[in-house]
């Protein structure tokens, strides 16, 4: 009798406490529009690295695996990463393999339907002050800044740092590179680094501008030790130009091994939701703030459903995520509807 009285005490304390967590930053209540209503999340899944699936959510929080659990696009390989760009069609970037010289575009009018547009071929050689440089293209990304009309392409190269004691010299070698092109047909040359920062290992960078600021979310790749209490970690810089010089870096704005940092606004785009990918192990996380220089908050979620502010598909692994209207929502749906069994999750 006592045990069953202790019981019912937890679970009624594990209630009340979960009625006062409070809802996430950035919602909307039922009876008014909001100004993001729908998001697709393109990435990848555990067991199937480098292809192409979908999830979508309206409310930025709450993620539905779609298309049944299988693959949307046959064709795709890469790390997702899709914008909106300079004709009003999505783009979507990627590559065949780290290994691969070329960096792959796609165009798609609907985010159904992708065709191939365009391929880069980056003359890694010509990088200035890059010595020893690798043949490696990691993870391409891809942002269209409307004011300056022009795209930034960002991926990870590595060069050889010959003698070192640094774990993980593969990784501690690797540089954010970036190239310009108005049209994703023709490209800046040579390609740059993007940071002028000596020491740190940078990979799976984004860029946005944000309230007239442009905003680096970069993966501080050196291995996390007493001496580099900071690897591993998201960190945020920023920049008057979209091609820096960025500063400000900030402390990590997550725990040690997360990664593969994506960005949508809140429904009511009063928020910032940053999502990331945590390993080893296949998990995701998520920081809310209200601007890019924080303060960042941890919601409950992804865990144990009771306590859960966010959740997201099992074995979803690194992409994008995107805002996308209520007429995109329904025809994304359409074409690729969820299982019975990603409905139950």
């Amino acid at each position: 009798m006592i045990k069953k009285l202790y019981s019912l005490f937890l679970l009624s304390l594990t209630l009340t406490l979960h009625a006062q967590f409070p809802t996430p930053p950035g919602q909307v209540q039922e009876e008014k529009s909001a100004i993001h209503p729908a998001y697709l999340f393109a990435h990848m899944i555990h067991g199937d690295y480098w292809r192409l699936y979908y999830s979508i959510s309206t409310n930025g929080l709450d993620w539905q695996l779609l298309n049944g659990g299988k693959r949307v696009f046959e064709d795709y390989r890469g790390h997702a990463d899709i914008c909106k760009g300079h004709d009003g069609r999505w783009y979507l970037i990627g590559n065949r393999g780290d290994d691969q010289p070329d960096i792959n575009f796609w165009v798609s009018t609907n985010l159904i339907h992708w065709e191939k547009y365009s391929d880069y071929t980056p003359d890694l050689k010509s990088i200035p002050n890059y010595p020893r440089v690798m043949q490696r293209i990691g993870a391409p990304k891809l942002y269209y800044d409307t004011d300056s009309s022009q795209y930034i392409i960002t991926w990870h190269t590595t060069h050889d740092l010959g003698k070192t004691d640094l774990p993980e010299p593969y990784w501690a070698g690797q540089r954010t590179i970036y190239t310009l092109s108005k049209d994703l047909k023709t490209f800046d040359a040579p390609p740059r680094k993007l940071f002028d920062w000596p020491e740190i290992a940078t990979i799976d960078t984004i860029i946005r501008k944000i309230d007239g600021k442009y905003y680096a979310f970069i993966k501080d790749e050196r291995y996390p030790t007493l001496d580099w209490p900071t690897g591993k970690t998201i960190r945020i810089a920023s920049s008057e130009k979209l091609t820096g010089p960025y500063k400000n870096l900030s402390a990590p704005i997550t725990p040690a091994f997360r990664e593969a940092p994506t960005l949508i606004p809140s429904p009511d785009a009063k928020a910032w939701y940053l999502y990331y990918e945590q390993y080893p192990g296949i998990a995701y996380g998520l920081s809310i703030a209200l601007s890019p220089e924080g303060p960042w908050i941890e919601p409950a979620g992804n865990q144990i459903p009771e306590w859960n502010k966010y959740s997201l598909p099992p074995k979803v692994r690194h992409g994008c995520m995107i805002p996308i209207s209520w007429e995109e929502y329904l025809q994304i749906l359409k074409a690729f509807p969820p299982s019975s069994e990603s409905k139950k999750e």
